[in-house]
């Protein structure tokens, strides 16, 4: 969420940036609201001034026992205009809280500008495109012939746009998360957190997710709880109403969660196998930063992402994305494509965003900064988070990529321990 206070005193700069997004919000009627607010603010403290110097005079008739009927009912009246202005107050904020919540970050001025994703800018490269001299199957198809995949079953049991990994998948799939795991909390000094799948609405609302994005995504019925997307949201929020300590920052989590989305609006598009599911499987990293290192954090972040594909020896790309491409509450945004050979597509495993003190104004996340004069003030986090990496389209590129003319399918050497030392798929 935007400061009003920074929306006020900087009106050009956030009309641009809703255009820079092609997305709309009622600037005008926001500033309207907040002037009406002000005012009315304005007008009971003046009312507050009035009842608290008249209570003490009323406590000095009292004292001295002389009549002060007059005065209590004076002062009842003022209660009254009080008590209305404070609903008047009340009503503006919700009006002026639904405008807030519906207008994006701002973004980086680092980010290219663009209306969609052919605007997105190519910054690094990874690896060789494998090449094959014979012919490739998809990850379908040796799913069914290595018999580690079963689409059939999965839609049988739910429905299209569900996976069910078995035997050697299922034990892939287990690797590629205490893989990751270890690499993040070892290596890179995440602390491992398992969190709820069930989020609630305020949680939802903490990270960006609502109101803008609610149909994507799946609600209980009966309970007004969410299956989360992303670990993102669980994981942000439990520093939620927090003031936290200069000295514990930075900090960083690192999650793995089955993730679900309902991915309105996309249906028949590479509804086929793995490429986009319902349902899958990520670890996440999240971090709570200090405002002047979250830039740096973010490079580290993206290279923590990298290294688990440069270990798993996959080719990828690092995209930048433009304005009319990058998430509602990132300020800036990198996504990590990898190649799948049979397929032939780049497809996206990560995103890894800096979302400055968006989530934390939402979320209400602070922390108690010492100033150079020893006083200690609170200032909101920097909040950052990056896949680390997804499963689903991950799969599809090492199965795709390390299949042999043979029919087998070359387990990446980072993998082999953490399958028993296994090294291959074998039909």
């Amino acid at each position: 969420m935007l400061d009003i206070k920074f929306i006020r005193e900087n009106i050009d700069q956030v009309k641009k940036n809703l255009k820079n997004r092609n997305m709309k919000a009622d600037i005008e009627g926001l500033l309207k609201l907040d002037k009406e607010r002000r005012k009315l603010l304005v007008e009971s403290e003046q009312l507050k001034s009035i009842r608290n110097k008249a209570s003490g005079e009323i406590a000095k008739l009292k004292a001295s026992k002389k009549d002060c009927k007059a005065k209590i009912s004076k002062m009842k009246t003022v209660s009254q205009k009080i008590k209305k202005l404070d609903k008047k107050v009340e009503a503006v904020d919700t009006k002026l809280s639904k405008i807030l919540l519906n207008i994006p970050n701002i973004t980086h001025s680092s980010t290219p500008i663009g209306s969609d994703a052919s605007s997105n800018k190519i910054i690094k490269e990874w690896g060789d495109v494998p090449k094959f001299s014979y012919n490739t199957k998809s990850h379908i198809e040796l799913g069914e012939i290595l018999k580690i995949m079963d689409f059939g079953a999965s839609a049988k049991i739910t429905s299209s746009g569900f996976s069910l990994f078995m035997g050697d998948g299922a034990k892939m799939v287990r690797a590629l998360i205490n893989f990751m795991l270890d690499l993040h909390v070892a290596k890179h000094g995440y602390k491992e957190i398992w969190p709820p799948l069930l989020v609630n609405r305020n949680s939802m609302t903490g990270t960006g997710q609502l109101p803008k994005f609610e149909e994507d995504l799946y609600k209980l019925k009966d309970d007004d709880l969410f299956l989360i997307p992303t670990a993102e949201v669980p994981v942000t929020n439990i520093h939620k109403n927090q003031i936290l300590n200069e000295e514990d920052l930075p900090i960083y989590y690192t999650a793995y969660t089955p993730c679900f989305r309902r991915e309105a609006g996309s249906y028949g598009k590479d509804t086929k196998g793995l490429s986009r599911v319902h349902q899958f499987d990520k670890v996440e990293m999240v971090k709570f930063v200090k405002p002047e290192t979250s830039w740096d954090e973010l490079e580290v972040l993206l290279g923590n992402a990298e290294e688990v594909l440069q270990l798993l020896n996959i080719p990828y790309r690092v995209v930048e994305l433009s304005t009319g491409d990058i998430s509602f509450a990132a300020s800036k945004c990198y996504d990590i494509e990898i190649y799948a050979a049979a397929s032939k597509k780049w497809l996206e495993v990560s995103s890894c965003s800096n979302f400055t003190d968006f989530q934390a104004r939402r979320a209400n996340i602070k922390y108690r900064r010492t100033t150079n004069d020893e006083r200690r003030t609170t200032e909101y986090v920097h909040t950052l988070n990056a896949s680390g990496v997804a499963f689903a389209r991950l799969i599809i590129a090492l199965l795709e990529n390390n299949q042999q003319e043979d029919g087998t399918v070359i387990i990446p050497e980072a993998l082999h321990s953490y399958m028993g030392g296994q090294e291959k798929f074998t039909p």
